[in-house]
């Protein structure tokens, strides 16, 4: 029953996945999928950047918000993301997390004065619902404490030898028979 929760979710996600960039292996999709399910925020293990990049373009309507751990500003970033329900996306993290994300992390909101809120730090925060949230790494094997892995799902989105097999021979295709993949992906646009 399984393979056909993952067939379902295969041919129902294929064209949107693929329209943003998300390459059209198993298990690329099957990750596209887990994440769109995830009941908690998604951290992909992504040393080619596909992840990455699958993201910005599947949320660069919605206004996208990039930084990383590094920058000065990044908690005032999130705040932003978080009060006016921005996705973000959290980009070249290491093996582990600023504290003050656990909040965010763990999704702690509560009610006050009517109003859902989140304490980032110091700062009591109103909690808008379409708040999205992504963390990407390159690290292609990293270790993750018990602590961070059970808050967060872990995605592996490191290119499997048969996703490498999958990926080149679509670009042969698009070199040798460009026609070919026109009428591919007028047929993903079309379905989607």
């Amino acid at each position: 029953s399984g393979d056909v929760l993952v067939a379902a979710g295969f041919v129902a996600y294929l064209g949107p996945f693929t329209i943003a960039g998300l390459p059209n292996d198993t298990l690329s999709v099957e990750n596209g999928v887990i994440n769109q399910f995830s009941q908690r925020w998604t951290h992909f293990i992504d040393p080619q950047s596909q992840a990455n990049k699958w993201i910005k373009n599947m949320e660069k309507d919605n206004g996208l918000d990039v930084f990383k751990l590094s920058d000065r500003d990044f908690l005032r970033s999130m705040e932003n993301a978080i009060r006016f329900g921005k996705p973000c996306l959290l980009e070249n993290v290491g093996e582990e997390l600023d504290p003050a994300l656990e909040p965010v992390l763990l999704k702690q909101t509560y009610k006050q004065q009517g109003n859902t809120v989140l304490k980032l730090g110091d700062t009591v925060i109103p909690y808008h619902e379409d708040f999205r949230m992504y963390i990407t790494t390159k690290l292609p094997n990293p270790h993750y404490t018990p602590e961070i892995s059970t808050k967060l799902t872990l995605i592996n989105f490191t290119l499997s030898p048969s996703g490498l097999e999958d990926q080149l021979l679509g670009q042969v295709v698009a070199e040798e028979r460009p026609d070919l993949e026109e009428a591919k992906n007028q047929l993903i646009i079309s379905n989607a």
